[in-house]
């Protein structure tokens, strides 16, 4: 008669733990630890850890927005040393964003040095460039010292740090957001201020508003870059009730009289998170390929504004059909979709809607 063997996993003597039971373990607790600590931003203050540490520190540091600059080495080094224990690189690379005005409507860092681009170039390293608060950052850091929010130990228990910013204005939507996790990511664009204060005390007064009511005073993205939405209100309206949705965002342009029947386009805004210098090499590709047998020549005029000639092949050629063209093969139209997934409590990853994040953004004050 054979033997009856037990299976090593549920053999009292074996104390190892089955590899299935310890990868599914281990996994969870790091998708977990990325979702919570490092990709998803909070409704509350609009912010990821690494944002908020390094707010703080500034503060820490006084570096006010009418006092002087500090060295970014510093800032990162603090933040490094006493908060965020991660590479210096990743946290430089972080506080080096929150200063670029082409990607953040709000910036939060005031910068001195090269620190970027639209064109796609990489800041200068930290050794070379400085650093302090906006006053914007100073609205998302009032009230700390009259002990409005709760504080935690850091990493080594030495220190405290904030848990969520007071932020004295939604800055979830007015700056946006994007990151990746495991299993969940984000994308939330920028908006306009203003609107998102009014829309705000719309629904202070109004608890049980609507959300189309909301897009009353929300109409729709406000990117720092410029352009034109071209996306119909219905679907607009859809992706901010249901957190999920997307908009498709045109350059804005005009055509130039030369004189004699001569024209050339002036693209004067690009859109959002586009690298110029990419667009300029798509557009000179068409042109090498004859993709698009009507265009002639294209140039960057940009100095401080952007300025980008697009010139026709002929005179005869219809502006429109010419643009039209561009739009469907390069990037002077892109879709930004809209996935507004956020740590609703600074624990729970939720999609939430317009008024859900607002929502939030009001319980917090």
């Amino acid at each position: 008669m054979s033997d009856i063997t037990t299976p090593p996993e549920l053999d009292p003597r074996n104390t190892t733990e089955p590899l299935r039971l310890a990868l599914g373990d281990r996994y969870l607790t790091y998708a977990l630890s990325t979702i919570m600590h490092r990709a998803l931003p909070d409704a509350r203050d609009g912010l990821k850890p690494v944002h908020r540490r390094i707010l703080y520190a500034m503060r820490e540091l006084r570096l006010n927005s009418t006092g002087g600059f500090r060295k970014s080495a510093k800032i990162s080094g603090d933040v490094m040393g006493n908060y965020h224990p991660h590479g210096d690189a990743a946290i430089y690379d972080a506080m080096a964003r929150l200063a670029q005005d082409f990607n953040v409507r709000y910036p939060l860092v005031d910068g001195q040095g090269n620190f970027g681009n639209i064109d796609g170039d990489n800041p200068a390293a930290s050794r070379y460039t400085e650093a302090r608060m906006t006053a914007v950052a100073e609205a998302m850091l009032e009230g700390l010292n009259e002990n409005a929010v709760d504080f935690r130990e850091n990493y080594d228990g030495t220190l405290t740090e904030p848990v969520v910013l007071p932020a004295q204005f939604p800055n979830l939507l007015a700056n946006g957001s994007s990151g990746i996790a495991v299993g969940m990511a984000t994308n939330i664009p920028p908006h306009n201020i203003s609107e998102l204060v009014d829309a705000c005390i719309h629904l202070v007064k109004t608890p049980d508003a609507r959300d189309d009511t909301l897009l009353k005073f929300v109409p729709g993205p406000d990117f720092p870059t410029g352009g034109i939405i071209v996306e119909p209100p219905e679907n607009i309206a859809n992706a901010y009730r249901t957190g999920k949705g997307g908009f498709r965002l045109r350059c804005r342009w005009e055509v130039e009289d030369l004189g004699r029947g001569v024209w050339q386009i002036v693209i004067t805004e690009i859109p959002y998170q586009v690298q110029k210098s990419k667009l300029i090499e798509k557009i000179a590709e068409l042109i090498q390929t004859k993709k698009i047998p009507i265009l002639g020549d294209v140039r960057d005029e940009s100095a401080e504004d952007i300025r980008l000639i697009i010139e026709p092949r002929s005179k005869n050629v219809d502006p429109d059909v010419l643009m039209g063209t561009l739009f469907r093969s390069s990037d002077l139209e892109v879709r930004f979709s809209l996935n507004m997934n956020v740590l609703i409590d600074g624990l729970t990853p939720k999609v939430c809607s317009m008024k859900e994040v607002l929502q939030a953004f009001l319980d917090h004050r």
